[in-house]
């Protein structure tokens, strides 16, 4: 007798999108990106998030998967430049392109779906740092609240179960804390200070006057 109810096919949606300046106006500014996750399958503790990440955190997490996967390879990364030309769109949009083939290509990897640090940097805004001494117990939260204090705190952004939002993402996520950001294109000079729980609070764009910025 065949089933009523079909099991459901799961998937992983990832993009990688909107670049922003953070650190605007310092001797350091650099670029992040907002990383938006959907998705239906069980290694993940929430089905809908969505973080910013900076490309020496990409680095980072490329290690530290490298390092737990032994001889599995992992996909690679678009090149290092210590000096990114900020007004150069097409540069941006290759990185990020490459950005997101990156993530795509990991999370379609079975054997990294089970990284405890591959869910904190997609599902959380700690720092690297912090991901590391949560993975070894070294914080006063565990993973999986790490992950849900981060959901609770942008939940508002956040419209879980609808699938329209795969096709078209109008939400802020929320940024990383004390840095002035800018839209890659926008200009506004306003930003926003929130506290930071386990997630960071959110900015408003700046307009964009620097040219060169770092990694």
């Amino acid at each position: 007798m065949l089933n009523s109810q079909e099991e459901e096919e799961e998937f992983i949606t990832v993009r990688v999108q909107d670049p922003r300046i953070q650190n605007q106006g310092s001797w350091n500014p650099y670029i992040e990106y907002k990383i938006f996750l959907y998705t239906n399958s069980k290694a993940f503790t929430v089905k809908t998030s969505c973080v910013r990440r900076r490309y020496r955190e990409f680095v980072w997490l490329r290690r530290q998967l490298q390092r737990n996967a032994g001889l599995v390879s992992l996909p690679e990364l678009p090149g290092k430049n210590p000096f990114f030309p900020v007004h150069n769109r097409e540069r941006i949009e290759r990185r990020r392109q490459g950005l997101q083939q990156f993530l795509e290509k990991v999370l379609h990897m079975t054997v990294f779906l089970s990284d405890t640090l591959l869910h904190l940097f997609m599902q959380t805004q700690l720092s690297p740092a912090e991901m590391e001494g949560c993975v070894l117990g070294q914080t006063p939260y565990s993973t999986t609240e790490a992950i849900l204090s981060y959901a609770m705190s942008n939940k508002s952004a956040l419209h879980e179960g609808d699938s329209a939002v795969v096709s078209t993402i109008a939400y802020e996520c929320q940024s990383s804390p004390n840095r002035t950001q800018a839209s890659v294109g926008e200009s506004n000079s306003e930003t926003v200070a929130s506290n930071r729980v386990v997630g960071r609070p959110s900015s408003i764009t700046q307009e964009v006057t620097s040219s060169i910025t770092q990694e």
